[in-house]
C-alpha cells in the first residue's frame, strides 16, 4: 500500500486551516497515494495556554518537561483543540477524517527518556496496525495527536517528529512532507532542492546545518534506513503541486546518496517518484 504522510508543525496548523492551497495539495495526494494521514504538533499553542494556565515552560535540551500539570495542558491542546480543528477543517470541505492519538486502539506504548523530563517518552508499536490501513483505504484520512500512554495508562507527551517516523516506518510510508516554517535546508547561503545523506553530514561538520536542523536531518536519515523512500521540508507544500516548476525556495528533498528526485511539473506521478 502506498502511504504518504503529511507532519504538521504547530505553527503549520493555521496555515493548514486558513490557506485554501491545502485542498488542492490533499486532493492531488489522496489520488497519488492509496493513503494519506496527517500528524500534527502543536508546540507554540501549548506554550502560549501554559502561561495562560499559570504555569512554567521549562525544556531541557528542546524537549518539554512535562510535570501533570504539564501533561493536562498538552493533552487538552494537542488532542483536543488542534486535533477537533484540523478534523473539522477537513470535513467540512467534504474530505473524510477522523482524529486519533497514539493511545486509541491500543496502538502505541511510549517507554521514558529521561527522568528529569516526567511523562515524555518515545513509543513503540503495540499491536497490529492494520486497521490504520483499513481506514484509509475507506479514503478517510487518519488525523493523527503525538499523544500517547505508558505501560499503566498514565499520558505521555510525545514528539511529534518522533511519531511520525515511528508510525511512517511501522506502516512502511513512501513518502513523508515535514511542514513547518522552515523554507528548506540551507547550505552556502541556497537553499537546496535536494540533499543527500553526504551533504548532511559535510553541513553539520562544516556547522551550515545547525541548531533544530541537526536532530531534524538525522532523523531523516534514521527515515530512509527504515525504508521511507521520499522525505521533504519546508513551508509550502502547495507549491510541489502549482503549474510552475520548482524553485530554488520550494523546500528541500532528503535523498539517498544514489538517488535523485525526478520533478517534472505539473504531473504528480512524477513529482516525487525517487529512481
Amino acid at each position: 500500500m502506498k502511504i504518504a504522510i503529511i507532519k504538521l508543525s504547530g505553527k503549520a496548523v493555521e496555515d493548514f486551516v486558513s490557506n485554501t492551497g491545502w485542498l488542492n495539495v490533499i486532493k492531488k495526494l489522496q489520488s497519488g497515494y492509496d493513503g494519506l494521514i496527517v500528524v500534527h504538533g502543536a508546540g507554540n499553542q501549548i506554550s502560549e495556554w501554559t502561561s495562560a494556565l499559570g504555569g512554567t515552560n521549562n525544556f531541557i535540551n528542546g524537549q518539554r518537561v512535562t510535570d501533570e500539570f504539564s501533561m493536562n495542558v498538552v493533552a487538552a491542546v494537542q488532542a483536543g483543540m488542534i486535533n477537533s480543528k484540523l478534523v473539522g477543517y477537513l470535513c467540512s470541505k467534504e474530505i473524510n477524517a477522523v482524529g486519533l492519538t497514539g493511545i486509541d486502539n491500543n496502538l502505541f506504548i511510549a517507554d521514558y527518556t529521561d527522568e528529569r523530563l516526567g511523562f515524555v517518552g518515545i513509543p513503540k508499536l503495540n499491536k497490529n496496525i492494520s486497521w490504520i490501513k483499513n481506514l484509509m483505504l475507506t479514503k478517510t484520512i487518519p488525523v493523527f495527536s503525538s499523544i500517547c500512554r505508558d505501560e499503566s495508562g498514565n499520558l505521555m507527551n510525545v514528539n511529534a517528529d518522533i511519531f511520525t517516523n515511528i508510525l511512517a516506518a511501522s506502516l512502511d510510508a513512501e513518502t513523508v512532507y515535514f511542514v513547518s516554517d522552515v523554507k528548506g535546508v540551507i547550505l552556502e547561503g541556497k537553499i537546496k532542492n535536494e540533499i543527500c545523506r553526504k551533504e548532511i553530514e559535510k553541513g553539520i561538520q562544516g556547522k551550515q546545518i545547525t541548531g533544530g536542523m541537526i536532530p531534524k536531518l538525522q532523523s531523516c536519515k534514521a527515515l530512509l534506513n527504515a525504508g521511507v523512500k521520499k522525505i521533504w521540508i519546508g513551508n509550502d507544500l502547495s507549491g510541489l503541486f502549482s503549474d510552475t516548476s520548482f524553485g530554488n525556495d520550494n523546500g528541500t528533498w532528503i535523498i539517498n546518496d544514489d538517488k535523485k528526485v525526478i520533478r517534472k511539473m505539473p504531473i504528480f506521478s512524477e513529482i516525487a517518484k525517487a529512481v
